[in-house]
């Protein structure tokens, strides 16, 4: 029966919230590597054999909110706090286009308003001059008006994680924050023309398997371009420091149901599952996943970009990661991409 679920799901993409449930409480590893196996297949047909690379710019770790899991909160006094220049981020991204071949530069803040609309635009505008590169942005919700500026500027892409389909769960962790605001920006994301890009964690407290299967039901309900599906990384500065963190094999199958789900969605290997085992990203890879997002900021600054604590890679410079990561996508004989990876949707749109 399950076999039959995975491949009614792995040729038309759809499935019920218990069946979704059902294949998320799988234990048996062979009913697991049958899931996997479906999901990477699905990866293969509609997505290639290729693995798009998003250099990012953690350009400032200052943030207005207090989320209950995310070091980076406003009242998170240990934190030394910092703020990169305009300049700074333009002969960062210089560096990740011009001398390590990256296609999609993601600009990445906490909430900071001290960076406007106005500036940000300034910024994008001066990253699309460098080539054929495409910019992605995520500092959290702002208005329409500020959107549509950063869209105006050349932005492709933006990415704003609803974190939890759980409305009730998602008021108690964000205590500043509407459920319904997220919502209203994603879909103003969407009426502007980005490629939108949101997601959710995987073990936070208080959430369960039918929480998870209503994430990936909206995901695919609003139809997005990218999903980030990462671990919940307990912090020890946060109001949930002391609970368990997310698992890597129910991180892994909430990816591999979303992969089914979504065939032309881009799926990143995150740094926060590579954060909790050492092959975490490889084994994303081989479940669906086919974008990873190394880390562009210069070492200086990633220790104190701590959303989550044991960050992989923050001692390492963006040269250093390039290799290892170019290493590990050939050691599964993918090959790395070389153009800005947009959505296959958009693409298809432009023909």
């Amino acid at each position: 029966m399950i076999g039959e679920l995975i491949n009614r799901a792995e040729q038309n993409h759809q499935l019920k919230r218990e069946e979704i449930v059902q294949l998320l409480s799988l234990t048996e590893p062979d009913q697991l590597e049958a899931l996997f196996c479906a999901a990477d297949r699905v990866r293969v047909r509609f997505m290639g054999n290729q693995v798009h690379l998003r250099g990012i710019i953690e350009f400032s770790n200052y943030c207005c909110r207090n989320c209950f899991y995310c070091g980076l909160r406003k009242d998170n006094h240990h934190l030394t706090r910092y703020r990169l220049s305009e300049d700074e981020i333009i002969s960062i991204a210089r560096h990740a286009v011009g001398d390590l071949g990256y296609r999609t530069i993601v600009l990445q803040s906490g909430e900071d308003f001290r960076y406007t609309a106005k500036t940000l635009a300034s910024i994008i505008k001066r990253i699309k001059e460098l080539g054929e590169v495409a910019v992605t942005v995520s500092v959290g919700e702002r208005s329409y008006a500020e959107y549509a500026i950063m869209r105006e500027a050349g932005a492709d892409r933006y990415l704003l994680k609803h974190e939890t389909a759980d409305p009730d769960l998602y008021r108690q962790l964000h205590p500043d924050l509407l459920y319904e605001n997220r919502l209203r920006c994603l879909q103003w994301l969407r009426e502007l023309g980005y490629q939108v890009g949101s997601g959710n964690m995987v073990g936070l407290p208080g959430q369960t398997l039918e929480t998870l299967a209503d994430d990936i039901l909206l995901l695919k309900e609003l139809d997005v371009e990218m999903a980030g599906i990462s671990p919940f990384v307990p912090h020890s500065h946060t109001p949930l420091g002391t609970y368990p963190g997310g698992t890597v094999e129910l991180t892994l199958k909430v990816l591999a149901v979303t992969r089914l789900l979504m065939p032309y969605t881009h799926l990143p290997a995150t740094t926060a599952l590579g954060s909790i085992h050492p092959r975490g990203r490889e084994l994303a890879l081989r479940c669906g996943a086919n974008v990873i997002m190394p880390n562009v900021t210069p070492a200086a600054y990633r220790p104190l970009y701590e959303i989550y604590p044991n960050k992989i890679c923050v001692n390492e410079e963006p040269d250093n990661c390039r290799g290892c990561l170019h290493s590990l996508i050939t050691s599964l004989g993918r090959e790395v991409a070389t153009d800005p990876g947009h959505s296959p949707k958009f693409v298809q749109q432009d023909k």
